[in-house]
């Protein structure tokens, strides 16, 4: 089944209501305004579009990217490509990894995040692409959070409605990673109060703010009820109904709306035999909005700037 909402792209939808494979398109090329149109359309509606066998190198990965909005430098504390600012490197063994070793106590939310929400405007979106991918294990699941968000009962949606949240980037205390990185997060500390219910300034629709990976607390609750409350929705918003998977393949392209889902990457590749390497573009996002119209407030930190902001900044 395809949806027939678009004429000069093929959408297949993966979900019901979150992701979509988008065929009929080639990538390394400029892409013509109705084609433009009608991916960021399909973004906005299935919020995780995934494209296949594009085999994208830097230069024209940054060049896609570029159609649909200014790209960060590639991350703001574990850094990018020397000759490429706007790509990370997302390998196996990457920068910040040993935050996954020694198997930490695990939660089914464990690992899941939105990028970078821990900044007063967080990436619109992000664009990940497979270059080395094992022939299986090492999927990425996105869930999502709009889903999520109606899934809720009313009373709980009016409660949080009024609620915000604080993100921020840290090292776990004690984490061999956290000498390493001492002096980078020092320099590019980023604290943030958000809606803890994010109005999409496109689709209007309301989305549970939550990434696991920066939500510290929520304001104005005692310490143990924000706690209860966090994982309550971070429970209900990775829900299976509210998810999908995807299963690599060489060559492919994933781009997701940031502002609306999480991700994950699952563990398993970290105990298998293959190599896995990605690369990754985000895009300058703008503040976030809650139900009423209050903004995200910064605490501590900058916003995050594009590429040529940021050079131009140092």
């Amino acid at each position: 089944m395809y949806d027939e909402t678009f004429k000069s792209i093929t959408v297949a939808p993966m979900t019901l209501t979150i992701g979509a494979e988008i065929s009929g398109v080639d990538l390394k090329q400029p892409l013509p305004d109705d084609q433009l149109r009608e991916i960021r359309a399909a973004w906005v509606k299935w919020k995780v579009v995934c494209f296949r066998g594009q085999h994208l190198d830097h230069a024209s990965h940054v060049a896609f990217a570029r159609q649909f909005g200014e790209p960060t430098v590639g991350h703001p504390v574990f850094g990018h490509e020397n000759r490429f600012p706007e790509i990370y490197s997302v390998a196996k063994l990457r920068k910040g990894n040993t935050l996954y070793q020694g198997r930490p106590m695990l939660t089914p939310w464990s690992f899941w995040h939105a990028d970078l929400t821990c900044a007063i405007n967080p990436p619109v979106g992000s664009m990940l692409r497979g270059d080395i991918v094992p022939p299986y294990g090492g999927d990425t699941h996105w869930t999502d959070l709009a889903a999520a968000y109606r899934n809720l009962s009313e009373t709980m949606r009016g409660i949080v409605d009024r609620l915000d949240a604080i993100h921020a980037f840290e090292v776990p205390a004690g984490d061999g990673a956290a000498a390493e990185y001492a002096e980078s997060l020092r320099q590019r500390t980023m604290v943030t109060r958000h809606p803890l219910v994010r109005v999409h300034p496109e689709s209007g629709e309301r989305s549970l703010y939550l990434s696991p990976s920066f939500v510290r607390r929520i304001d104005g609750l005692h310490p143990r009820e924000s706690q209860k409350l966090l994982e309550l929705l971070w429970e209900h918003a990775v829900r299976p109904e509210h998810t999908v998977r995807f299963r690599w393949q060489a060559g492919d392209v994933a781009f997701w709306d940031n502002r609306t889902t999480a991700h994950l990457a699952p563990l398993d590749i970290l105990d298998s035999e293959f190599d896995r390497q990605l690369y990754r573009i985000t895009l300058v996002g703008e503040v976030p909005f809650g139900v009423d119209g209050r903004r995200s407030q910064a605490i501590e930190g900058r916003p995050i700037l594009s590429v040529a902001e940021e050079f131009a900044a140092a």
